[in-house]
């Protein structure tokens, strides 16, 4: 079945870089999640203008890829303790979120969250809410370090099969 979740883990380029190189994950789009403006803007989102956090709308297939471990990977890449920076980025629009559709996905999130919630004395600053809205980034966003090879990427490069 074909099923949709958000992740926001910072600066965006990377994590759409990262979870492509997965089996099952079937679409990557960059956008700006849970803000308070409609229509936002990179310039007004990076300010903290809108309230928004870089986002990515992972399409994937559950019978390939699960949820637990599409989580998994994303832990992975995260400092799930940091408030609204993960590596050099700094500001509400890099603060880290799961923003689920399907409320049926709620306790396996859930499950996860609490998981590696006891591997650390500081509580998670992950947020864990519904999706309340989702704007696509701007195109020249899309597949960035794709566009890009060698931009900055807080992610470390270990961590991509397919190099940056």
């Amino acid at each position: 079945m074909i099923k949709t979740i958000y992740l926001a883990g910072g600066c965006f380029w990377g994590v759409q870089h990262y979870f492509d190189q997965f089996d099952g994950i079937l679409k990557t789009t960059v956008g700006y999640a849970n803000g308070n403006t409609e229509n936002p803007v990179y310039k007004d989102v990076k300010k903290g203008l809108t309230g928004h956090a870089e986002t990515l709308e992972i399409e994937y297939d559950d019978t390939v890829i699960s949820l637990p471990r599409i989580l998994d990977l994303y832990f992975d890449i995260i400092d799930p303790i940091s408030v609204n920076q993960q590596g050099e980025d700094v500001g509400i629009s890099y603060r880290t979120g799961i923003y689920y559709v399907d409320e049926k996905d709620l306790e396996m999130i859930q499950i996860k969250y609490d998981e590696i919630q006891k591997q650390y004395d500081s509580a998670l600053a992950v947020e864990l809410e519904p999706l309340k809205n989702f704007f696509n980034a701007e195109e020249y966003h899309q597949k960035y370090l794709d566009k890009n090879p060698g931009a900055y990427c807080h992610i470390p490069a270990s961590k991509f099969k397919k190099g940056l």
